[in-house]
């Protein structure tokens, strides 16, 4: 009997698509996903057509983002049939089966292993030692692996670090504690080892998230871990501070932007830190409103005085911080002497970037219990009210900026035009990507690439974005 020499035919690898809807936080919780995947021997596909399987990743904070979560899903199913559903919305899985029987599967928020399992079912891949080269973890891992086989779905340039999970806050509006469960932080070192191995790899950004960055480490009593033969407590100072002392492999200074900080006393020690380029001069500061009644309706800190002085010493230290922040208006109760209270306290606080909402019952929530609820045509006007007195602040910060110099980030590079001139979309230090302003170039040199740090100058301004030249 003659032997079968004939090489084995090794299967191509089952392929996922993803969709991922929701905050930076559901981003990196798919990138966490993608990753795991691509170690376990499976492809990405960029469309429906061409994947074996396919994850949505669900939000579901508000109603409205509920019913795209499930327009996704049917877009899905429509497309390609075989569909797991992960993320927010997992918590609501009779609704979703209900809605769509043909779902295989359906999981929870940052619940990787399931997901992992149930896409193993789905599509599985060919095992064996011609394609597990690399022994597989026990238990899926934080981003503490490699940060270059790391499944990122964002450019190169910049990336979510997520420090925490969950939220101790009881807000009226919100139902992100039954979601995403109470705080829990990561450990300081691996937090630190992620950030380190990202920035070697081509980071030059380092956007922390979580749903309480001021918390960080409340729930583990601000335990001491060993980095670098040192002491770091899991505090979100001692974490700022040691994030200030990353260097790209070209001994560039990453930026490093804090988003979700409330505004806890210790956030003072992060100013100095802004103000000695150690940290980005930006804070993303959730105020939700400023009406002292308003607030205590939302469960919320009513200190919008003190907030003020301390905006005030904060840029005495650090005169080129940037605070963004977002408002909630036609919360029930919202009397119009409550929304010119906001108006007049955003005047004198001259925020830099301002998201407003109209208030939307979420199914869960306290606040849909409480009375006097404000009738669409209201928020309507007052969000427009709000919007107007918010662009104006805006177009005069940034029309103080033209003639300066400052430095950017480069988003993305054009092609030349007929007479050979560059473009290129940058960021200044005060544009968080994807919320806030753009930087818009004109006739860059042609050695100018994506992810490259800057000086520009501006020489024009409008409600939004800055205009200018590469210095």
């Amino acid at each position: 009997m003659e032997t079968d020499t004939s090489p084995s035919r090794i299967a191509p690898a089952p392929k996922v698509g993803m969709v991922s809807l929701g905050c930076p936080k559901a981003l990196v919780d798919s990138e966490r996903i993608l990753t795991r995947l691509r170690a376990d021997g499976y492809a990405m596909s960029p469309d429906y057509e061409g994947a074996d399987v396919v994850l949505v990743n669900t939000c579901g904070f508000l109603d409205s983002a509920k019913e795209e979560s499930l327009e996704a899903i049917g877009e899905a199913i429509a497309e390609n049939g075989r569909v797991i559903v992960t993320g927010c919305m997992g918590n609501e899985a009779e609704l979703i089966r209900a809605r769509f029987p043909d779902v295989l599967a359906v999981t929870g928020a940052h619940q990787y292993e399931q997901v992992v399992e149930a896409v193993h079912e789905a599509a599985p891949a060919e095992r064996g030692p011609f394609v597990d080269l690399i022994p597989q973890p026990s238990a899926l891992k934080q981003r503490s692996d490699s940060a270059e086989d790391y499944v990122k779905l964002t450019p190169r340039h910049y990336s979510y670090l997520k420090i925490s999970e969950g939220c101790n806050h009881s807000c009226a509006f919100c139902i992100i504690p039954d979601l995403r469960g109470k705080l829990a932080s990561r450990r300081i070192d691996a937090v630190l080892r992620e950030a380190e191995k990202l920035v070697a790899a081509g980071t030059k950004e380092l956007l922390v998230i979580s749903q309480d960055t001021s918390a960080y480490g409340v729930d583990v009593r601000h335990e001491e871990r060993t980095w670098k033969d040192h002491p770091v407590r899991t505090h979100m100072t001692d974490l700022a501070r040691e994030l200030g002392q990353l260097r790209t492999p070209e001994g560039q200074t990453p930026w490093t932007r804090l988003h979700y900080v409330y505004p806890y006393p210790h956030v003072d020690a992060v100013i100095p830190l802004m103000a000695e380029g150690l940290l980005t001069p930006y804070l993303d500061i959730p105020f939700q409103h400023a009406s002292p009644s308003v607030l205590r309706a939302m469960k919320r800190p009513a200190n919008e005085a003190k907030v003020l002085e301390r905006l005030r010493s904060w840029r005495a230290i650090c005169p080129d911080i940037a605070i963004r922040s977002s408002f909630v208006v036609g919360f029930p109760g919202e009397t119009e002497d409550d929304f010119r209270y906001l108006l007049d306290w955003l005047e004198e606080a001259q925020l830099d970037r301002v998201g407003g909402f109209r208030f939307e019952p979420v199914e869960g929530a306290q606040a849909n219990a409480l009375p006097d609820p404000v009738p669409e045509a209201v928020k309507e006007e007052r969000y427009a009210r709000l919007m107007e007195v918010t662009e104006r602040i805006s177009a005069a910060k940034l029309a103080a900026k033209v003639g300066r110099t400052i430095p950017v980030i480069i988003d993305e590079v054009g092609e030349p035009d007929e007479d050979g001139d560059i473009g290129a979309t940058a960021r200044s230090q005060a544009d968080a990507p994807e919320i806030d302003g753009s930087v818009f170039l004109r006739n860059v040199p042609a050695t100018l690439r994506q992810g490259d740090f800057a000086m520009a100058t501006i020489e024009e301004a409008d409600a939004h974005d800055l205009f200018g030249f590469i210095a």
